[in-house]
């Protein structure tokens, strides 16, 4: 009999990270859950199935929280470790002059430091079950070309790029595959959130205002599942980001101009 495989997903407690442990938990993985969200977690599991999934309360900024929490899961999980989702982050929004130093500190420490972290901490289990395993790491279009109105968030999802294409490399020849979503704006509960603290406007209105698409969370999920089984080191979700990755390949001059079109619309 094969035993169990496991995923452990961050940022577990709601939106992509709910989305990720609900599809592998639907093809019978064992699920496990971190977050600092209690409640959240709770909710997630009450939607796996029955008696396979874990949850662990932590803060991905913590480096010994990080092993404290997959050996729990792993000694739940029966041993094994097949999938790390690095998805935990947060929104940052808002001109750079504008953004306080506990905000850029915060977004870093989150959406990058955690993300480090948590690919330190997720080596050794990933490296057990090789050949195969997986690091997936969460980041975003904003990865793909720079946002106006959200530069630090930009250079955390750029740096989660960076740290998967260096991970891809630095450990092919252990077996383990290391792979990144981006997605552009899915429909989560981070876009009801205002980007910065001096703004009282949600993510989810200036969205709207803009003309863009707001993608169903269940879509990040299967996209999380092809990328774990696929070969593309990056897997963008939704039309924006789609359009992104394309603009930035064979059209950097006009996306540098309509970049700089809607900044100014939106006086940035």
């Amino acid at each position: 009999m094969t035993a169990r495989k496991a995923i452990f997903v961050t940022g577990g407690a709601s939106g992509i990270g709910r989305a990720i442990a609900l599809r592998f938990g639907q093809a019978g993985w064992f699920v496990g859950l971190g977050d600092i969200d209690t409640e959240g977690m709770a909710a997630t599991e009450a939607l796996l199935p029955g008696g396979f999934s874990f949850a662990h309360r932590f803060d991905v900024r913590d480096r010994a929280a990080w092993d404290e929490a997959l050996d729990g899961f792993a000694t739940a999980a029966g041993g094994r470790i097949d999938v790390v989702a690095n998805n935990a982050g947060i929104p940052l929004g808002g001109p750079l002059v504008e953004n306080s130093v506990g905000e850029i500190e915060r977004c870093l420490d989150i959406n990058l430091k955690g993300v480090l972290f948590g690919a330190q901490a997720a080596y050794p289990w990933l490296r057990k079950t090789a050949p195969g395993s997986c690091l997936l790491n969460t980041a975003s279009a904003a990865g793909i070309y720079g946002t106006s109105g959200a530069t630090v968030y930009s250079a955390t999802k750029f740096g989660v790029r960076a740290i998967t294409e260096s991970l891809d490399a630095e450990w092919v020849a252990d077996g383990i595959n290391v792979r990144s979503l981006m997605p552009s704006f899915i429909d989560t509960p981070l876009l009801d959130h205002a980007p910065q603290e001096r703004s009282n406007q949600a993510i989810r209105d200036r969205v709207t205002a803009a003309g863009l698409e707001i993608t169903p969370a269940s879509e990040v999920g299967e996209a999380a599942w092809q990328a774990v089984h696929g070969q593309q080191l990056h897997t963008p979700v939704g039309k924006t980001a789609r359009r992104l990755r394309f603009a930035a390949r064979w059209m950097p001059g006009r996306l540098r101009q309509q970049s700089r079109e809607s900044s100014r619309m939106l006086g940035k």
